[in-house]
């Protein structure tokens, strides 16, 4: 595949200078009302959110490379108010939070209402789909009629392209672990990134019940070789440490970064405002910015990726602009 120039622009703005993504995860939605409100979820409001993403946008974003936003409560709120850089990357979102069916074959949708051309128009250096998948599925083929979809999409509007699989057991609906994760992690970057998208954003591949750093390194070589595009690891959850030791190990065996959410993030979402700010100031900040220091020291630069199915668009000729 060959990158257009609106998609290398795109990605570039997400990046270091190296080529590497260290970009803050905070597209959250129903996970925030969560983090927020742990003893009853319900009781989030939607100014509780709204002030929560842009009090850690203002903390944060200008340490990370770029940053990963919703549309419903944190995109457009942050951008308008100031919050956000001026010169930061910004992903945004297109999917509907949750997911639609059984457990066992969860449907991914676009949110009502949010299009690719929407989220290129308010300024999207790129977009981003999160899509529920597993091979043996029983909607498995919708899942990627979904995913071919947007990739079109945004390959027409000239926007990169991240794409967030994540996985679950095909029939017990609940989470996967061991082995059958890192087989699903693997075999999902292998199938679906062959359908679109331009940046793979993975899950680790072992749960936490693997702690074998060997197992580890193996898994994510594996995860690698099976993706034909660049990939960066997504947190899940876990803790900052945690988190930096899996990172450092997924950009030795070739990934080009972390999209980082909960491990930076999480402990100020139940804090006082005040104690929040200070915390996110502090703490917050410095989680962010040993990852980025981490990834543009350890990760591969994603324009450099010796897949030999990459390629940048070659460079514009006398008259480019009218096949554009």
């Amino acid at each position: 595949m060959a990158y257009l120039l609106g998609t290398r622009r795109g990605l570039d703005a997400c990046a270091s200078a190296r080529g590497t993504f260290g970009v803050l995860a905070l597209d959250h939605r129903q996970n925030l009302r969560r983090e927020l409100h742990p003893e009853d979820p319900a009781a989030t409001t939607y100014a509780e959110m709204v002030e929560f993403k842009r009090a850690v946008v203002r903390a944060m974003a200008g340490s990370a490379t770029g940053a990963l936003l919703d549309p419903e409560i944190g995109a457009a709120q942050c951008v308008s108010d100031g919050s956000f850089p001026p010169c930061s990357g910004l992903i945004v979102a297109v999917e509907a939070t949750g997911y639609e069916g059984p457990p066992n074959a969860r449907i991914s949708r676009v949110l009502p209402g949010w299009s690719i051309e929407k989220a290129k128009r308010m300024g999207a250096s790129a977009a981003k789909l999160l899509i529920y998948y597993h091979p043996a599925a029983a909607n498995a083929g919708n899942q990627e009629k979904l995913l071919e979809t947007v990739a079109r999409q945004c390959r027409a509007s000239d926007l990169a392209l991240f794409v967030e699989p994540l996985s679950f057991d095909p029939v017990s609906g609940g989470k996967l672990a061991g082995e059958a994760r890192r087989s699903c992690v693997v075999e999902t970057a292998r199938r679906l990134m062959k359908i679109g998208g331009d940046i793979l954003k993975a899950e680790f591949p072992y749960d936490a019940s693997i702690t074998d750093e060997a197992a580890w390194a193996d898994a994510c070589a594996e995860l690698d070789a099976a993706s034909p595009v660049p990939w960066v690891l997504l947190s899940g959850g876990v803790d900052d440490r945690t988190f930096e030791r899996q990172v450092t190990i997924a950009c030795r065996a070739g990934a080009s970064g972390v999209l980082a959410g909960r491990s930076v993030w999480a402990p100020a979402a139940t804090m006082l405002v005040h104690d929040r700010d200070a915390w996110l100031a502090s703490e917050g900040r410095s989680r962010l910015e040993r990852l980025v220091d981490l990834v543009d020291a350890e990760g591969l630069p994603w324009h450099t990726r010796s897949r030999g199915t990459l390629a940048l668009a070659s460079a514009p000729g006398d008259g480019w602009y009218r096949e554009y």
